[in-house]
Parts: C-alpha cells; structure tokens; sequence
C-alpha cells in the first residue's frame, strides 16, 4: 500500500500547469553502509493527476493499493536539498498498482537469475 502525502503543481512543456500526487510506501529499515546502523526511511514519488486543488487536499492521507518501485535510468544530477552537495544518481522511483505477494517477489528474484 501506498499513502498519498500532498500534492503539488507543475508546468507542462507546453505551459500549462497540473498537479502530481505525492505518495509515499511503507516504512522500511536500511543498514547505513557507512556506520552498520539501520534507520527507517520511506520511498516516495508522485504522480500526476486531472484533479484541482480542493479534490487533492481531500485525497491527503487516503492509500493506494501497490507498491513504489526503484528502477534504473539514465545518470542524472540531484541537489541534496538543504545542502550544496550535488550527487549523480541513474535510478528513479514509480508508482506501481499492482500488488505482489512475497511469493511472487521470490519467484520473480529466482527467474530473473
């Protein structure tokens, strides 16, 4: 499941503006590979939308069935907000609404090898 956290705006290429859902997946611990210690962090992404501002904030806080998926991508420059450090990253993250069991994860792990 995934829970839908805000909303913002963006601009198409052509100039007109639109909102993107921002959903956010359950909570998972990673180990830090610098001090071996876990912290938990949850992945994000958004989607974009049809609705207007009202109908968005009345969405805030309602969840999605599926899962926010990392997936591989061309190299781009992300700037860690609140910091001058700019780091390259070639993986992104998006919304996928189907649901899969452990069972079809593991199968899938097994035949992707």
């Amino acid at each position: 499941m995934v829970t839908i956290t805000g909303f913002k705006k963006r601009t198409s290429e052509d100039g007109r503006e639109f909102n993107v859902l921002l959903l956010q997946g359950d909570v998972e611990l990673i180990q830090s590979k610098q001090s071996g210690r876990f912290y938990a962090t949850a992945k994000t992404c958004t989607i974009p939308c049809t609705f207007n501002d009202p109908m968005c904030q009345g969405l805030i806080g309602r969840t999605l069935p599926g899962n926010i998926e990392k997936v591989a991508c061309d190299p781009y420059d992300y700037h860690i907000p609140g910091t001058d450090e700019i780091i390259s990253l070639a993986y992104s993250y998006y919304y996928d609404p189907i649901e899969r069991t452990m069972e079809q994860e593991v199968f899938q792990l097994k035949t992707a090898a």
